[in-house]
């Protein structure tokens, strides 16, 4: 059985309106597409207030894209702690952190070959 293929645009934006749904904050989407030795085609990084909102994303993530695609995330890892949610969905990589997490790591400044895309809230 072959697993089918999600576009990454319609993924992209349900990852982007999971977020919205519980107002998820800073959003930033990373096209790495242009990069030769990135692992993946898309980041999204945005972050919550606290391990309960960071763990409310990512559930609102899976739920939505679940229920509109009919798609999981191939690997999710860090909702124990919940500083930092990891989920794989292979073409597109989600980076789900609590604020001063997500400052000390810089995914953006370590990404900084990306072209960077920010959403604004809504909210």
């Amino acid at each position: 059985m072959t697993k089918k293929t999600v576009n990454s645009d319609v993924l992209l934006a349900n990852i982007i309106k999971g977020i919205e749904e519980v107002k998820g904050n800073d959003i930033d989407i990373l096209d790495l597409r242009a990069i030769d030795t990135a692992v993946c085609d898309y980041f999204i990084i945005c972050n919550g207030s606290s391990n309960t909102q960071v763990n409310a994303i990512v559930n609102s993530i899976q739920k939505l894209v679940s229920k509109e695609l009919k798609d999981k995330p191939w690997h999710v890892e860090g909702t124990d702690n919940a500083e930092w949610v990891l989920m794989d969905y292979v073409n597109i990589v989600v980076h789900v952190f609590q604020k001063q997490i997500r400052e000390f790591y810089n995914i953006e400044g370590l990404w900084g070959d990306a072209k960077i895309t920010t959403i604004q809230n809504k909210y």
